[in-house]
């Protein structure tokens, strides 16, 4: 049996947590070959997150010091899979779609896949700020990086635990997000996809603060650039 991860960082997310660990294809993934963690990474929350995450199977760990990377980072550290695939606690993400995306990484013998949610054909639930501000960043993680991805804020990704050993992950807020595309993409070299899916609006409120996360993502863009 392969062993897989799966990542997902909340912070006061009660309202779409069960939704979300429910989506886990499981018995499908058992079939595929994988025994499979669910680890719910509690970033602080102060409403049932945690206790929906455990009633629907997930093992539920603390990191009390706030912030998207640093929420990421306490999970890697705590997964034991080969395979670690990610998403966000708030049902916005397609893990349902698991299966699909584990093959696709597997029949290409990829160390990194990434996914966008601005696929042709698909109109994506977002609001018109946040898509400006997604175009606006990856345009310059464009120009400063290359034709990597063209999503680059995309949250899902299946990647080589192994990986995690050569990155230099330094963000602990929301920029995290387009660094770990730069450290594997860009700086290592993984052979890497980035693969269309189906992106729902978000269950629960929206934490996103547009101006001064978007803002943080551009200077992390050319500060990793310029200094890594």
């Amino acid at each position: 049996m392969r062993t897989l991860s799966i990542v997902i960082p909340a912070l006061n997310e009660e309202e779409g947590i069960s939704q979300t660990i429910v989506s886990i294809p499981l018995e499908k993934l058992k079939e595929m070959g994988f025994d499979t963690e669910i680890i719910v990474v509690d970033n602080g929350s102060i409403d049932q997150t945690a206790a929906k995450a455990t009633s629907a199977g997930a093992k539920v760990i603390k990191e009390l010091q706030k912030g998207y990377g640093r929420a990421y980072r306490a999970g890697f550290a705590s997964a034991q899979g080969e395979i670690i695939a990610t998403g966000d606690a708030d049902s916005s993400y397609p893990f349902y779609d698991l299966p699909r995306l584990l093959d696709i990484f597997a029949k290409e013998n990829l160390d990194f896949l990434t996914t966008n949610r601005f696929h042709q054909g698909f109109s994506i639930p977002m609001r018109g700020l946040n898509k400006i501000g997604n175009f606006i960043l990856s345009a310059v993680f464009y120009l400063l990086y290359g034709n990597l991805v063209k999503d680059s804020q995309s949250g899902m990704w299946i990647f080589k635990r192994e990986l995690l050993n050569s990155m230099h992950l330094k963000s602990d807020g929301m920029p995290f997000s387009e660094e770990i595309k730069i450290e594997a993409c860009f700086y290592l070299k993984a052979k890497y996809s980035e693969v269309p899916i189906n992106y729902s609006k978000r269950v629960g409120k929206v934490k996103l603060r547009r101006v001064r996360d978007g803002l943080e993502n551009l200077i992390t863009l050319v500060v990793k650039r310029l200094t890594r």
